[in-house]
């Protein structure tokens, strides 16, 4: 038998794994490497399956193209909220931990590029890498969400439930007493569809008296500076 090349292994680790850091060699040369890349997202495609990438995040996934979703989940399944099993009050919870790590992270991540980018001049802008997620990834305390949030989303019973199926699935990651960013957490909620939805909705107000403000972009950036 010949050996694997380059796109074979990483399509096999990422089906093995599900997620890849972008620390990862292979991955650190696909993203740089068209070639790699599209021939990787090739054999991928062969088995109904697509790349997700996100420069903000540390990881690459693999999800389900659209046209593959009917075939594996069916009418049904297709119908449901989520096709992972959490229950209703496992994705308030998601969205709440999205809210409350991913939304912070973004805004933080892109002030400190533009001000990178600003203090380089335009010349050397493109050189500099985003900010890593980890370097930037707020941390959210287990007992200040049980004392926020515990009683919408089922008491400490529930709520560590979920915390265990959320981690399971990748979404999030524990760290003693502390709830951080998981592989696939900014990799499988589409920001650009949910982020104005929450800042400009009820739930932003909703976790603004709960104790936790979603700071705009320009309080992000002015946070940055003050760090």
């Amino acid at each position: 038998m010949s050996p694997l090349d380059d796109s074979q292994q990483l399509a096999a680790q990422l089906l093995a794994r599900r997620w890849l850091p972008r620390s990862h060699p292979l991955v650190k040369r696909a993203l740089i490497d068209t070639e790699l890349w599209n021939q990787l997202g090739a054999r991928l495609a062969g088995v109904g399956l697509q790349l997700v990438d996100n420069v903000h995040a540390d990881h690459i996934a693999v999800a389900l193209m659209r046209p593959a979703e009917s075939a594996v989940f069916g009418e049904s399944g297709l119908a449901a909220n989520n096709n992972l099993d959490i229950p209703r009050d496992g994705v308030a919870l998601l969205v709440i931990l999205w809210s409350l790590i991913v939304l912070p992270k973004r805004q933080r991540q892109v002030a400190r590029s533009d001000a990178i980018h600003a203090g380089q001049g335009e010349m050397f802008a493109t050189d500099k890498p985003m900010p890593q997620a980890a370097a930037v990834s707020p941390l959210l305390s287990y007992r200040s969400l049980l004392a926020d949030f515990g009683d919408q989303l089922g008491k400490k019973l529930r709520l560590d439930t979920n915390l265990k199926l959320l981690e399971r699935h990748g979404f999030i990651t524990r760290r003693g007493e502390d709830i951080a960013e998981g592989p696939l957490l900014d990799l499988l909620i589409d920001y650009d569809l949910l982020a104005p939805r929450i800042l400009d909705g009820a739930l932003g107000d909703v976790l603004a008296r709960a104790g936790h403000p979603l700071p705009r972009p320009d309080e992000a950036e002015q946070q940055d500076i003050d760090d």
